[in-house]
């Protein structure tokens, strides 16, 4: 083994490589140092949620190692189709500044040209940010409230969003012809893992891919893929934590009926004629409410704002619901659960007096905002339901993954859900087997349990399943029938 003798040697005589090391070792004995000025800090509750962590490296390592296939040809194939789209609405909003406008060669991605558009032939008033006229997301959507703008702002918000999945579709995979992302166990202050790209550059984050990008990663051949999301598992959590303040279990049973938003439709709005059928009444709760939105919507919603101390107005700007509809809704629904805003105050209590919460799963976080700022009582209010989840759905992986089954690996992690491959010869074998292992009981008070239950929708690649995506994710049955569709790579084609 090599040694460096740096106390005899200046360090500007060092070799890079000499150099790597003596930092390197630098790096490890701060690092220790640091750990042990730290342990003698920790609390039972803190030095719980750091050997969770811990225990949680193995499988997120894995995760990172092994990557996701991904299917080339569709990839190339979704990128065209997103071209063609980009090429359409560009041709149309060209037409419209043109011929509506008067402007000839108009580039939309001009801030210059796009402040010529709106305050100069528009006439529209000037949005500005620190003293500048400006043109970014924010001031456009001020401007979308001018009929004249509405169209044009539409097809740019359309083009951008465009824009950012071609990009993402573009990102670097590795030479083995998979996609990976780095885990971040610590990533988030509420212990939700956060994701970025590669070690090595590549890839990026897997965790927040829209729906219409998803069908590009694929199974390994002979394997399936099986997705687990805990629906609405933050509204579990939200009714676990007022019966164990409150001893009030309407919210916990609303949401163990199982459609929690229709329960509380029928709870809001008494007079639409519920039958006590869960399916008939979910077509009753999805009758339109207000323009597009129908009752079912109002509830999961607004209904999930207003647990996080959501006020109307801003509840308002978020869904483009009228703010009076939206008070409407919350008169309602805080008279069938009183205790959400027993629940709010108690939040603001605890952060005023502690500066701290504890979580239904026992974690810890110290909140360093100004503590009576709304804002750090929202942060506050949303902590707890998404730290206990995502310790819930932390806890599911670790225990599936020290199972050790043979050839049932984790997938892909995306927060509230769990994706796993499996052969898929094997399905009706390994899915019950991981619905049953995937339940975490959380102890409530008195004898009551908290288990969030998962909806499970199986295929060979993420997107949903539709007429142009048969390999893609449907609810899990008993002898799915279907077949593989022949996947080509781009490298096998003529």
């Amino acid at each position: 083994m090599k040694v460096i003798h740096t106390h005899l040697t200046d360090p500007k005589d060092l070799s890079p490589w000499e150099k790597s090391q003596a930092y390197n070792g630098l790096d490890c004995c701060v690092t220790l140092e640091v750990l042990d000025a730290m342990l003698p800090l920790l609390d039972d509750y803190t030095r719980a949620t750091y050997l969770f962590s811990r225990e949680l490296e193995a499988p997120v390592i894995e995760m990172r190692l092994r990557g996701v296939r991904v299917d080339t040809y569709r990839k190339a194939q979704v990128i065209d189709l997103f071209y063609d789209q980009l090429d359409t609405l560009e041709w149309n909003l060209c037409r419209i500044v043109e011929e509506g406008v008067g402007l000839r060669d108009f580039n939309w991605r001009s801030p210059r040209d796009l402040q010529a558009l709106f305050y100069d032939s528009l006439g529209i008033p000037v949005v500005r940010r620190g003293g500048r006229p400006t043109v970014d997301r924010s001031a456009l959507e001020k401007m979308e409230t001018y009929l004249t703008a509405r169209p044009i702002i539409m097809h740019m918000k359309a083009m951008r969003d465009i824009g950012k999945k071609i990009q993402m579709l573009k990102t670097e995979i590795d030479p083995d012809g998979r996609i990976r992302t780095d885990y971040n166990i610590a990533g988030t202050s509420t212990g939700r893992f956060s994701s970025a790209s590669s070690e090595f550059g590549t890839g990026t984050n897997l965790q927040n891919v829209e729906e219409s990008l998803r069908s590009i990663f694929i199974a390994d051949e002979g394997m399936k893929l099986a997705k687990f999301d805990a629906k609405s598992g933050e509204s579990y959590c939200v009714g676990a934590i007022e019966w164990n303040l409150f001893g009030d279990g309407s919210y916990l049973d609303t949401c163990e009926s199982g459609d929690p938003h229709t329960a509380t439709a029928r709870i809001c709005w008494p007079e639409l004629g519920w039958s006590g059928s869960l399916k008939h009444d979910r077509e009753i709760a999805e009758r339109k409410y207000y323009r597009h939105y129908t009752y079912r919507f109002m509830c999961k919603k607004l209904g999930h704002g207003s647990n996080y101390g959501g006020q109307p107005a801003t509840l308002s700007g978020q869904s483009k619901i009228p703010i009076d509809k939206v008070e409407d809704f919350q008169d309602k629904y805080f008279l069938a659960f009183p205790s959400h805003k027993r629940w709010h105050h108690d939040v603001a209590e605890r952060l005023r007096r502690n500066g701290y919460l504890i979580s239904l799963t026992g974690r810890k976080r110290w909140f360093f905002g100004r503590r009576t700022d709304n804002a750090t009582i929202r942060e506050a209010l949303a902590n707890d339901p998404q730290g206990s989840l995502a310790d819930i759905v932390n806890k599911a992986m670790l225990k599936v993954w020290k199972a050790h089954r043979p050839n049932l690996s984790v997938y892909m992690h995306d927060h509230d859900a769990l994706t796993f491959q499996y052969p898929e010869e094997q399905e009706d074998e390994i899915i019950p087997w991981l619905l049953e292992n995937l339940k975490v009981e959380v102890k409530l008070r008195g004898d009551r349990r908290l288990v969030i239950p998962y909806d499970c929708v199986v295929g060979w690649n993420k997107g949903a399943y539709s007429d142009d995506n048969p390999d893609g994710l449907r609810d899990y049955h008993v002898g799915d029938n279907r077949k593989r569709s022949q996947t080509l790579d781009l490298l096998d084609r003529v």
